[in-house]
C-alpha cells in the first residue's frame, strides 16, 4: 500500500465509528473522516457476525483487495475504517472492487474537500439540549 499505515488504537475506530461520514458499499461501510498526517490510515474489521475466521478473513482480503485497487485514486490525509457485513464473504471480490473504486472513491474525494461534513459528537450534544425546551413541573400535579 502506497500511501496507507495500518489503524490500530481502538480509540481510533470509535472516534470514526462516532463522527466519520460513512457511506454502503454494498457488501461493507466505509466511515472516513480527514486526518492532519501526510497519509492515509486504514482500518478493516469483521465482526462474528460475519461468519467463522476462515469466512472473516475471506471478507478482509477482500476488502484489502478493493482498497489496493482505488488506492492510487484515494486523497491523501485521510482516517478510513472499513467494517464487512455478512455478506461480503459471499459476494464475488471483483463487485466490491468496482463499487469500492467508484462509490467509496468519491465517497473519500467529498470529505475530504469538505462537501459531506464529519459529524462532531459534541456539538450534536450540546445542540439537543437546546433545542428541546424544558416543561415546568406542577408540584400540585395540575
Amino acid at each position: 500500500m502506497l500511501f496507507t499505515k495500518p489503524m490500530k488504537r481502538n480509540a481510533d475506530f470509535q472516534r470514526l465509528y462516532r463522527s466519520g461520514a460513512f457511506c454502503s458499499l454494498g457488501g461493507a461501510l466505509l466511515y472516513a473522516k480527514p486526518n492532519q498526517l501526510p497519509c492515509n490510515r486504514l482500518g478493516i474489521t469483521a465482526g462474528k457476525k460475519v461468519g467463522n475466521a476462515v469466512m472473516r478473513n475471506r471478507a478482509k482480503r477482500i476488502i484489502r483487495a478493493a482498497y489496493t485497487a482505488a488506492e492510487p485514486m484515494l486523497p491523501v490525509g485521510m482516517d478510513i475504517v472499513i467494517v464487512a457485513r455478512n455478506t461480503l464473504p459471499q459476494q464475488n471480490a471483483s463487485i466490491l472492487i468496482e463499487r469500492f473504486c467508484t462509490r467509496g472513491v468519491q465517497h473519500l474525494q467529498d470529505v475530504s474537500s469538505g462537501k459531506i461534513p464529519c459529524q462532531n459528537p459534541r456539538q450534536q450534544k450540546g445542540n439537543q439540549k437546546k433545542d428541546s425546551p424544558r416543561k415546568p413541573q406542577n408540584p400540585a400535579g395540575e
